[in-house]
């Protein structure tokens, strides 16, 4: 099938191309904008008692505000504010907002507003809009910022703002323009490497061009589907679109170039080489690419609306990813013939490949001890997933330098952590007569003797009086660990213990949100990845044909998958004392170096099959399989991972860790699983590795090809 497919390409260059260009514009033209969308109601399903509470506080406290942003005010030499400081504040919280900025609706102060050890009076900044990460709301947060700069001359005060929609814009403007660092970083990897690995500007230049048109075509499907389909997308998928489509689509463009020509240097025409590489490593690709999209769709199955958009969106970009490796690289390719290597010859020559072949013999001769040293490696270094531990604050992330972290700093010398960002408890009767004012008072009371929480506010009934709503000011920082812990566990089991009879209690807010998340993560820990896994192995069997060599093949990538993250945990958690990692790790390390690093061990065992069915011994065959595949696989990886590597300039800590397990985790998967440790287990276990059987490898027949007014063959 592969080579028909690769014969059509390569014999009709013009229409295939033609088509690609053809359909990259139209949908360009005629496909959606995918729309930029903050809306978080599927982020949870509707059973976790955060978006029930959210729904209640919809339907009876309509107009509830909240602060989106803290003004925090302070005397410059730290002493208390005296009556005229607490004036001063007043009448800068008066002008702020006699500014009418934008989506600012009101910046008020009041005597509660001033700490109870008189250092610290806040103002709160209430906004027209909900969305505490609208960027417009963001914007004006900044906005505010600088107009109250000159304000506070000559008064011996001074103004940090903090809350969600400071620390969302310091967040923002923290990270820099990172797509735009991602897009640049792998536009020159992949120009420098490929120019380095093949001496052709041709090489280095045309992916770039390719994969560009892939992901026209890759975005304009996705916002069709989300269009017509129901496909959940939005904007924010670019970013990750970009690394996905860049790092696949230049493996599979390596795969079919290095085999291409290898096939020259064997003595064929160039067209037919092309044809014959298709045919070879066209099922190896299509293999690849449908473990990546099985990877991806197993996101599917997760119960956060975040990772189920992200799915089905990936996996288009993988199946165009593959598509344009099997039909616009062919074509683009056979019109250049061995031009596109130009000024190199070394299609013309056998290389040395001294150290790829010492790697080879390494793995045949020694393979008990080659399989014994990389495989305790990846099991000590995932020996520090035992010490993993989850951070929701992705402020915490944050420089410590910024404005909105040293506000909050400086309004915990005054207030509970927790005065940003209150847990909201509700309080609802279903029937009979509305809540008594006993019941309310001993209710809150209930709540106030949780371990951890620092106030409880009165009682604010809805109009019939059926349902009360308590605002808790938690002790330590909503988004912090333990701030999770009390509301998912003592502040949650109390407001369900004391609700009176014939009342249920909910609790919401941001800490209960990222409490319900907690839960929700740990649930497609124990789902998503069995079932991907599962998914990979069926294609690995169908792949090899073979029942032994997939079930080694996933005990590896759980080995590098562990190591990846203990590594990660050993440099970020225990080395520079962090509290914890970013919460969504396990789930990124799993999409870029299980699901896109199986692609090398998926060329690895597929050449060592097909090495194995000319008839050659296990160790011979494995020398010569690690041989050839060394400088692709390396090549592959060193781009993919730099890609990566480059979030490591940020100073965002959470993108730091990111780039390092992603990157980290892809050289582990193409250096020691797929260079090592599998080529090793493969010659161990010799011809058993491919049971239930092997058939001898049918070479591709020669197909006359035209080349001008000559038949070549």
């Amino acid at each position: 099938m592969f080579g028909r497919i690769g014969r059509a390409a390569v014999l009709r260059p013009w229409v295939t191309i033609s088509a690609w260009i053809v359909a990259a514009v139209a949908l360009a033209v005629l496909a959606p904008q995918l729309k930029s969308t903050s809306d978080q109601a599927d982020f949870l399903p509707s059973h976790y008692e955060s978006v029930q509470a959210a729904k209640v506080q919809e339907r009876a406290f309509p107009q509830h505000e909240q602060p989106a942003a803290v003004a925090v005010f302070q005397r410059a030499d730290g002493q208390k504010l005296t009556a005229a400081d607490r004036t001063e504040v007043a009448e800068i919280a008066s002008r702020l907002q006699g500014l009418g900025i934008d989506r600012i609706k009101r910046v008020e102060t009041g005597p509660q507003a001033v700490s109870p050890n008189g250092r610290i009076a806040l103002a709160s900044v209430v906004a027209t809009v909900k969305d505490p990460y609208d960027p417009g709301l963001m914007k004006s947060v900044g906005k505010l910022r600088e107009q109250a700069r000159p304000m506070l001359e000559g008064t011996g005060l001074k103004l940090g703002v903090t809350g969600q929609a400071a620390s969302a814009l310091d967040s923002k403007e923290a990270s820099g323009d990172t797509d735009s660092m991602i897009m640049s970083a792998t536009l020159v990897l992949i120009v420098v490497l490929l120019l380095l690995i093949f001496r052709s500007p041709l090489i280095a230049v045309l992916p770039v061009l390719i994969i560009g048109l892939a992901f026209m075509v890759a975005t304009g499907l996705i916002s069709t589907a989300a269009e017509i389909g129901g496909l959940k997308a939005d904007s924010s998928i670019s970013a990750i679109l970009i690394v996905v489509l860049f790092g696949v689509g230049t493996d599979y463009i390596l795969f079919l170039l290095f085999r291409h020509r290898e096939q020259l240097r064997s003595g064929q025409a160039p067209k037919q080489a092309m044809i014959t590489a298709v045919s070879l490593v066209g099922e190896t690709i299509a293999s690849a690419a449908g473990a990546v999209i099985v990877a991806f769709l197993a996101l599917l199955l997760s119960t956060m609306g975040m990772l189920r958009t992200m799915g089905p969106s990936l996996a288009i970009s993988v199946a165009v990813a593959l598509l344009a490796g099997l039909t616009l690289v062919p074509a683009v390719f056979s019109l250049l013939g061995t031009k596109a290597y130009w000024p190199s010859k070394s299609w013309r020559e056998q290389p040395k490949n001294a150290v790829a072949a010492r790697v080879g013999r390494l793995a045949a001769r020694r393979p008990g001890v080659v399989a014994a040293v990389t495989g305790g490696l990846l099991a000590v270094l995932a020996g520090g997933v035992l010490g993993f531990r989850a951070e929701f604050d992705t402020t915490s992330s944050l420089p410590q330098h910024l404005e909105s972290v040293r506000a909050m700093r400086d309004m915990q010398r005054g207030f509970p952590a927790g005065e940003t960002d209150p847990t909201t408890v509700y309080l609802e009767k279903s029937g009979g007569p509305a809540l008594t004012p006993g019941q309310l008072e001993a209710y809150g009371a209930a709540l106030g003797k949780v371990d951890g929480v620092g106030q409880v506010s009165p009682a604010v009934l809805a109009g019939d009086g059926r349902v009360a709503r308590y605002s808790v000011v938690l002790d330590h920082k909503p988004t912090g660990e333990k701030a999770i812990n009390v509301v998912a566990g003592p502040l949650r089991d109390t407001a369900h213990r004391a609700a009176p009879e014939g009342t249920r209690a909910l609790v919401g807010g941001t800490t209960a949100v990222l409490g319900d998340i907690e839960n929700a993560v740990n649930h497609d820990y124990r789902v998503v990845f069995p079932a991907a896994g599962v998914a990979i192995m069926l294609i690995l069997g169908l792949l090899l044909r073979s029942v032994v060599a997939p079930l080694y093949l996933m005990v590896s990538v759980a080995l590098g998958f562990g190591a990846t993250l203990g590594a990660t945990v050993w440099l970020f958690q225990n080395s520079q004392g962090k509290d914890g990692l970013l919460f969504t790790l396990p789930v990124i390390v799993y999409l870029f170096v299980v699901a896109i690093g199986t692609d090398y061990n998926i060329l690895m065992v597929a050449r060592l099959r097909e090495e194995i069915e000319q008839g050659r011994p296990p160790r011979e065959a494995a020398a010569r399989a690690v041989a050839r595949c060394v400088p692709t696989i390396g090549a592959a990886s060193v781009i993919l991972a730099g890609t990566f590597g480059v979030l490591m300039l940020a100073e965002n800590s959470m993108l730091q860790q990111m780039g390092f397990a992603v990157a980290f985790g892809i050289l582990l998967s193409a250096f020691v699983m797929a260079m090592l440790l599998v080529p090793a287990l493969t010659t161990l276990l010799g011809r058993r590795a491919w049971w239930p059987g092997l058939r001898p490898a049918a070479a591709p027949e020669p197909v006359p090809v035209r080349d001008g007014d000559r038949t070549l063959v």
